[in-house]
């Protein structure tokens, strides 16, 4: 895949896009992105499993990303709220009963923390953009989450340099 991207390509890939994870052509990069968002704007691709930093002059950083899985994603806009750092994690009821093990908080830069070393949270809701684990790293590229948008350490960190509080989010397809 080119890392330029035409309206048509973009709007298809969002509703046609394949099941495999992105290669290194879908790592972190500049790309065209002529689609109306103001600067600013973040943009999920589930079907591709990347977001998209609207710059304003055509332009989007691109950075691949874990997404729901299915029966486990959300689509629409909503407010990028909050901005932490190495935040704790206390797991939401709908992750304790899948996995009931899980301890009630686990620390910030704890190394099985899934928050990563940071996290943009989303209103209303108990979603979040997230970095992760280091043990979760390889689920980057995948349908894997329970519905928050994971993302690698330093691309988490770079995403969160740039981004104002507060900000939209966009999901699509």
């Amino acid at each position: 895949m080119s890392s330029i991207l035409d309206r048509r390509a973009f709007l298809g890939a969002m509703t046609l896009g394949s099941l495999m994870a992105p290669s290194a052509a879908g790592a972190r990069g500049l790309v065209e992105f002529p689609h109306g968002f103001e600067p600013g704007r973040v943009v999920v691709s589930t079907r591709q499993r990347m977001l998209f930093f609207v710059q304003g002059d055509g332009t989007a950083i691109r950075y691949p990303v874990a997404v729901g899985m299915p029966g486990k994603q959300w689509f629409g806009t909503r407010t990028i709220d909050g901005k932490h750092y190495r935040p704790a994690w206390s797991p939401p009821a709908e992750v304790r009963r899948a996995k009931p093990s899980l301890p009630d908080v686990i620390p910030g830069g704890a190394p099985d923390n899934p928050m990563g070393a940071g996290a943009l949270t989303i209103a209303p809701g108990e979603y979040a953009i997230h970095g992760t684990s280091p043990s979760m790293r390889a689920s980057i590229g995948r349908y894997a989450s329970f519905g928050c948008i994971r993302m690698l350490d330093e691309d988490v960190l770079d995403l969160m340099a740039r981004v104002r509080i507060p900000s939209w989010i966009t999901v699509v397809a």
